[in-house]
C-alpha cells in the first residue's frame, strides 16, 4: 500500500478531510446557535411578543460581568417598555405614535433598554465625565471652546448656554455638551447633534422648547448607559418628530 494508506480504500488524507468537514459543520452550528442569544423574544406584526424555542435558539447562559453582576441570554422574561403606537394597517404596515414619540422610543427616537449604570473604565472609574471632574483633560488651544456660548435651536431661538463639556476618558474625545436651559435645567447635548461655531452652538434636530423635555441624568457628574441611549434618542427623534412637517412625505 502507498505511504499514508490505512487500508486499500482509506488513507490518512481522506480521514483528515472527513474530520475537517465534521469540525466545520460543528463550527457553523455553534456560531448560528450563539448568534441567536440576543434579540429574543421576537416581535410580532401585532406588536406583541412571540416566544421562539428549539433549534437554533440555545438554552439560556449566564455571563458574569466585570463589575460583579450577571446577565442571562436569551431571557424570555426580559421586559421591554410598551410600544406607545398603533398599527396603521395589516402586516407590514407602519406604526403611528399615540404619545410623545421623542420620549416613547418610536421611529427615529428609538432607544435600547441598556443597563442603568455608568460605563466604567478598567480602573473602575466612570468612562464619561464632565471636565470639572476629569483631571488632566481640557480643550485644545487650537479648537473652539464652546463653554459660555449660546445654544441656538432648530427654530432659531436660544435654548440655553453651554456650561461644560463631557469627555470620554478612554477615547479622549468630547461626547456631550452640558447645556443650562433658559428654565435653569442642565441637560446633555450629544456632540454629533451640535454644530460648534465661533459665536454659537447650533442644534437643528430639536426646537428651543424641546430642551425642557430632554431626559435628565440622576447624577450631576455621571451618565448611565440607559440615560445615554434615551438622551441620544430624544435628539434623534427630533429629526422626525420635532415638528409635524418633518413627519410628512416629501413631494
Amino acid at each position: 500500500m502507498p505511504v499514508g494508506a490505512i487500508t486499500g480504500y482509506v488513507d490518512l488524507a481522506q480521514i483528515l478531510l472527513y474530520a475537517f468537514w465534521l469540525f466545520f459543520a460543528g463550527l457553523i452550528y455553534y456560531l448560528v446557535r450563539e448568534g441567536h442569544r440576543e434579540g429574543y423574544p421576537l416581535e410580532t406584526e401585532g406588536l406583541s411578543k412571540a416566544t421562539v424555542s428549539g433549534w437554533p435558539i440555545p438554552a439560556p447562559k449566564t455571563y458574569k460581568l466585570h463589575g460583579g453582576g450577571e446577565v442571562t441570554v436569551p431571557d424570555p422574561r426580559k421586559l421591554e417598555p410598551p410600544l406607545v403606537a398603533v398599527s396603521t394597517g395589516g402586516i407590514g404596515a407602519p406604526i403611528e405614535p399615540t404619545g410623545d414619540p421623542m420620549l416613547d422610543g418610536i421611529g427615529a427616537g428609538a432607544w435600547a433598554n441598556r443597563a442603568d449604570v455608568p460605563d466604567m473604565t478598567t480602573h473602575g472609574e466612570p468612562l464619561i465625565q464632565p471636565l470639572r471632574a476629569a483631571a488632566g483633560f481640557s480643550v485644545a488651544k487650537q479648537d473652539t471652546d464652546p463653554r459660555g456660548k449660546p445654544v441656538i435651536a432648530g427654530d432659531g431661538k436660544q435654548a440655553g448656554t453651554v456650561v461644560d463639556l463631557w469627555v470620554d476618558t478612554a477615547e479622549m474625545m468630547f461626547r456631550y455638551l452640558e447645556v443650562e436651559t433658559n428654565g435653569g435645567r442642565r441637560v446633555l447635548l450629544p456632540v454629533p447633534f451640535a454644530r460648534i461655531r465661533r459665536s454659537a452652538i447650533e442644534v437643528n434636530s430639536i426646537y428651543a422648547h424641546h430642551f425642557a423635555s430632554v431626559p435628565a441624568t440622576r447624577s450631576p457628574d455621571q451618565v448611565t448607559l440607559a440615560e445615554e441611549d434615551r438622551i441620544s434618542a430624544f435628539y434623534g427623534g427630533g429629526t422626525q418628530f420635532a415638528t409635524a412637517k418633518r413627519s410628512e412625505p416629501l413631494l
